[in-house]
């Protein structure tokens, strides 16, 4: 569970009710089924009409996704792939084939098959890249989801005012009414406004930053597996696959070793 999401989605909300009883509104205003009603099925409206039903069954995976809190341990991977690189070195490609089959990342263990298997190196990278490719163009869908979301939403808080303010038209001889159409539609301003710049847009910017450390990962195996293919050593190996990392990313060892380099 990616804890920090909820702290973000709570501070959103508290500052929007702490401002609202700063400035002496009720909060019972808040609860409005017409704001409700043009912002959350406007919303739905333009999803709808943006994304073909096979995109819109894969909201709930996206979800789940963005609640989760996944973690790329790349100096794990990177060692994996040395300790995968000695075996192959010191025993042949061949003697990758039953290894293999214990590793848990489905990615590195497919490219292993290939090498073990003897296919040619550039078919098999042309086969890894084609579906990090399909990765990240599903990612990509998935993100732009809730950004469409995201821009929609602030235009239907505009719409929902406006059909306030028609309403408020309507029954200006009633005070009662005239005050219930002016708060709906700047009700319906706040919520627009509130989910489009703090909820949906801002979770499409989490799922992208996802997307990006997932890349990281999938491209760092890819560049293994073509390693080990062309026989290099382990420890070329590493030195090239935590070169692609962050400092902060890389093993205490890899560390050390560039104090010593210098």
């Amino acid at each position: 569970m990616d804890l920090f999401l909820f702290i973000g989605i709570f501070l959103g909300i508290g500052a929007i009710v702490v401002g609202m009883v700063a400035k002496g509104a009720s909060i019972a205003v808040l609860v409005n089924p017409e704001a409700v009603i043009i912002i959350f099925v406007g919303i739905i409206a333009a999803i709808v009409n943006s994304y073909p039903s096979k995109e819109l069954k894969r909201i709930p995976k996206i979800l789940g996704v963005l609640v989760k809190n996944q973690h790329y341990d790349y100096a794990e991977i990177i060692q994996e792939i040395v300790t995968m690189s000695n075996l192959a070195r010191r025993n042949g490609l061949l003697a990758l084939e039953d290894p293999v089959q214990k590793l848990e990342n489905p990615f590195l263990r497919n490219g292993l098959e290939m090498v073990v298997d003897g296919i040619e190196p550039e078919q098999i990278r042309e086969i890894m890249e084609n579906e990090i490719d399909g990765i990240q163009e599903r990612h990509h869908v998935g993100a732009g989801i809730f950004k469409t979301a995201g821009s929609t939403s602030p235009t239907l808080g505009v719409l929902g005012a406006v059909i306030g303010l028609i309403g408020a038209l309507g029954n200006l001889n009633n005070v009662d009414a005239l005050g219930h159409s002016i708060s709906s539609a700047f009700v319906a301003t706040l919520f627009g406004i509130f989910f489009g710049y703090v909820i949906l847009i801002p979770f499409s910017s989490r799922l992208t930053v996802k997307s990006e450390q997932e890349m990281q990962a999938l491209t760092i195996i890819l560049e293994g597996v073509m390693a080990i293919q062309a026989g290099q050593s382990s420890k070329s190996i590493e030195k090239k696959l935590s070169s692609m990392l962050d400092p902060s990313d890389r093993s205490s060892d890899d560390d050390e070793n560039d104090k010593e380099d210098e």
